[in-house]
């Protein structure tokens, strides 16, 4: 078996004689005139052994995935990204010349053909090529199965190569494409405007995540790139703009895992005169229609577990989700004691300044939140862990927030906005006072998203979707790698 570098070298020695040929490797002169896709669907109609009669020329351009040589006659497979079809070579059609340059070329190589259609006795439309020209040689050679990049990893590295060779981490990514159409045609349909945020701020701020710190040399300060663009988009609602969304790249200096990857793509939105309930009816429609315009069903499988989307989803607030689902007793969570009790005894860490709200949310989250597969809304989050909510009206303890989660991991989380600039300076001021050295909380002030408040909020609620874990679940793949393109990894 020819090692890696016998193919290699194979490779050079064939580009080596293309060129003593007088062959261009790298020519940029050949414009197709036609899809493949659409090129197979016009000779559809042919039957096996039949030429198109009118011998119409048509021009394709693609990558040699298969060869097959017969001497005097060859099969060429080739792709372009609307699909693949056979291009039919034969030597007294082509020339002698032209024959002779293609036995040297390699799967891999990208090429151009001139042809017409017709259909192999065995019933595929082909072209029938009269012409065919070398547009790229490739001196990598392509892995003949799958498992010639076993290595997950390889796959997330040479994502150039696995598009080429597995159809559904293509299908996957044609996905997300089409998720993230239909997310802007849904909020503008709704009379959202799409806007921009910075995402290099001086202060980074609307979540709790370790930032990435830079340097501008010419302002001489430093920056931060965003951790979510929340405090920008609501500024916007103070200018006048009601209604606004952002498709936006994230960075959060943290951890790798199936579900985190540093530099990360959200969906965030806002509206005035708007409650955090409105949000949830619109967070539902959203995402069902989505899922049944991809998957043409509500119901799907996600690492074999159904998932209904089918409305109206449950909702739960997090005391009732402690009780039904957690199995927690109710007279436990009225009492402090018993719930701090309840943290020791399921080994839960807390840092010292943390309060029943912290308490509550941790045991949820080992309790409750894989079991939630379903789409579950879960309500009346903590005051103490939603520092940018609106307190419930009736229960200073809790704020108008929901999170919304799906196959057991959150996929989205919405609130009525706090817009009182006085209460908010107080909040961001008591997490800064109890900071530490919890590097995931600014130690400095956003004046500026204050002193915007005091110029007047609307009543507004807000929500951020992850559009990785979305496009995971309505994709069935298992790890946020597989759903972005160019995933971060550790250097080899």
């Amino acid at each position: 078996m020819s090692t890696t570098s016998d193919i290699l070298s194979q490779r050079r020695e064939k580009a080596a004689a293309l060129a003593d040929l007088g062959t261009t490797l790298y020519r940029n002169d050949f414009r197709p005139d036609r899809r493949i896709s659409s090129l197979l669907a016009e000779g559809d109609h042919l039957q096996p052994e039949q030429s198109d009669p009118h011998k119409e020329q048509h021009r394709i351009a693609g990558r040699i995935m298969a060869l097959r040589k017969f001497g005097k006659a060859a099969f060429a497979t080739v792709a372009d990204s609307s699909g693949q079809m056979q291009v039919y070579i034969r030597r007294d059609v082509i020339g002698e010349p032209g024959f002779e340059s293609f036995k040297k070329y390699d799967i891999g190589d990208i090429i151009g053909a001139t042809g017409h259609l017709f259909c192999t006795k065995t019933g595929e439309v082909s072209l029938y090529g009269n012409q065919v020209v070398l547009l790229t040689k490739s001196m990598q050679p392509l892995p003949e199965k799958w498992h010639g990049l076993s290595d997950v990893e390889t796959r997330y590295r040479q994502r150039y190569v696995d598009l080429l060779v597995t159809p559904k981490s293509k299908e996957t990514f044609l996905r997300r494409i089409e998720i993230i159409k239909l997310i802007r045609e849904f909020f503008t349909g709704h009379d959202f405007f799409e806007v921009e945020t910075p995402m290099m701020q001086t202060i980074p701020g609307g979540a709790t995540a370790k930032p990435f710190k830079t340097h501008h040399n010419a302002l001489g300060i430093d920056l931060y790139l965003r951790i979510a663009p929340e405090l920008y988009l609501k500024r916007l609602l103070v200018g006048g703009f009601e209604r606004v969304f952002e498709i936006n790249r994230n960075f959060r200096n943290e951890g790798l895992s199936t579900r985190h990857n540093p530099e990360f793509t959200m969906l965030e939105f806002y509206q005035a005169y708007a409650t955090y309930e409105d949000l949830m009816d619109l967070s539902e429609e959203l995402i069902a229609s989505i899922c049944e315009t991809i998957c043409g069903t509500l119901t799907i499988i996600y690492q074999s577990q159904s998932i209904d989307f089918t409305r109206p989803w449950r909702r739960l607030s997090m005391d009732q989700a402690l009780i039904d689902i957690g199995a927690v007793d109710p007279d436990d969570l009225d009492d402090e004691s018993r719930v701090f009790s309840l943290v020791r005894k399921h080994g839960i860490t807390l840092d010292k300044q943390a309060g029943i709200g912290k308490a509550k949310t941790a045991l949820f989250e080992h309790l409750v939140e894989d079991k939630l597969v379903d789409p579950t809304f879960i309500t009346a989050y903590p005051t103490e862990v939603s520092p940018l909510s609106r307190q419930n009206e009736t229960n200073p303890e809790i704020t108008d927030r929901f999170e919304l989660f799906i196959a057991g991991r959150e996929i989205a989380n919405g609130f009525s906005e706090l817009n009182d600039p006085v209460e908010q300076l107080q909040r961001f001021e008591k997490q800064i006072s109890e900071r530490g050295d919890d590097e995931e909380i600014h130690p400095v002030l956003d004046t500026d998203y204050i002193r915007a408040l005091e110029f007047g909020l609307p009543p507004a609620a807000g929500e951020g979707i992850g559009i990785d874990r979305l496009v995971m679940l309505l994709t069935d793949s298992p790890s946020i790698r597989d759903v972005i393109l160019f995933p971060h990894l550790k250097p080899r």
